[in-house]
């Protein structure tokens, strides 16, 4: 759509801090409600409202610094109704699904979600330029925008008992129990530390594509490397991941983190010492499996030592101010890769990179999590 590339570095830290930072607020007032599956409902359909005026924005022609702003402010409403549906589905299926099958539920969705994102992956990545028009991929926009809104109306016909409303806390109640944990946890500060640096094996992703499109010429097949390769390398390495945090989290973390970071300076080594590679897609495509298969690591190494991290009871209050402070240092640490990106991809990458190499550094200093009691 011809924006500055300014635009690229708020699109994943909008994402996804504001879909973090109002969980823990509206997690209190959702609260007060008997039948909460209505949040979500609502949230799904202006998460399909602004998908939808994406789409129809794109197929109007609308461009340049406009249409990035516009593309900005409807992202901000899709991650804020986003963060208003996570909680709500939290919540439903624990009521609606019964304990021992909620896990394979959530698998199946992801099952299900991944293969979609794989297909229409390499469909851009792998069909001739003949067989992807532009308005491929508005008309995709606009598919799923409509797919919300089917969503929300099989959701508001799932049976959902009352559930109590007492125990519910005002706001200020909870930003300071937040507070408060976070001044008191000294485990917990180095963790998020190391959260923080992480950051960056999530917003480099984007970067690596932009490059690919600068460098290539090829805008819909490097989208549609990126989804192909983030999608298989999440399904085939989420196993080992997996098996590995159980045993030591800080290690998965570390050892996901690094290789994102040793990752990003190989890239730009190449870019000096290896030009030609630089111009085919390929390139990218290994790339950004490998920088799939290291963000999953360390997603599946975060999640699974704050909850091995917490003690008795405490897992929901971990979870809810880890994720408020990150969804914070996501907008802020998201403006400054915006600036780089003036200067260049490169800068960005090497910014990136680097803290990823610090969050390795400080995830592997962190307590083993996963020792005896």
């Amino acid at each position: 759509m011809g924006a500055p590339m300014f635009f690229v570095g708020l699109l994943v830290p909008i994402r996804e801090a504001l879909a973090l930072i109002p969980q823990i607020l509206v997690g209190g007032y959702i609260r007060h409600f008997a039948v909460r599956k209505w949040f979500w409902v609502i949230g799904s359909a202006i998460e399909g409202a602004s998908i939808l005026a994406m789409g129809l924005l794109a197929m109007f022609g609308v461009s340049g610094s406009l249409a990035g702003w516009l593309i900005i402010g409807l992202l901000v409403l899709f991650s804020c109704a986003r963060g208003v549906a996570s909680v709500a589905a939290k919540d439903t299926l624990g009521k609606t699904v019964s304990k021992g099958k909620r896990g394979k539920v959530s698998g199946y969705a992801a099952t299900l979600s991944g293969i979609v994102a794989c297909a229409v992956g390499a469909y851009f990545a792998l069909a001739p330029s003949d067989f992807r028009p532009d308005w491929l991929l508005y008309g995709l926009l606009i598919l799923a925008g409509i797919s919300w809104f089917a969503a929300a109306t099989a959701y508001a016909r799932i049976p959902e008992l009352p559930g109590a409303t007492e125990g519910a806390r005002g706001i200020s109640d909870l930003l300071t129990a937040q507070i408060k944990l976070l001044l008191q946890d000294r485990e917990l500060q180095k963790f998020l530390l190391a959260r923080a640096l992480m950051i960056a094996t999530a917003l480099v992703g984007p970067v690596y594509v932009t490059l690919a499109q600068s460098r290539t010429g090829q805008e819909l097949s490097a989208l549609g490397w990126l989804m192909l390769a983030t999608g298989l390398a999440s399904t085939l390495s989420a196993s080992f991941w997996g098996a590995l945090s159980d045993y030591s989290s800080r290690a998965t973390m570390a050892m996901a983190a690094a290789i994102a970071g040793i990752l990003g300076f190989a890239v730009l080594a190449a870019s000096y010492l290896l030009p030609a590679a630089m111009t085919h897609i390929g390139f990218y495509a290994a790339v950004l499996f490998i920088l799939g298969i290291a963000h999953a690591g360390v997603r599946i190494g975060r999640k699974t030592h704050i909850v091995d991290l917490a003690g008795g009871d405490r897992k929901a209050e971990y979870v809810a101010v880890s994720n408020t402070l990150i969804g914070i240092l996501l907008l802020m640490i998201g403006g400054l890769v915006s600036i780089l990106l003036s200067f260049g991809a490169e800068a960005a990458i090497a910014a990136l990179s680097t803290m990823a190499l610090l969050g390795a550094l400080t995830a592997y200093r962190l307590t083993h999590a996963q020792a005896p009691d």
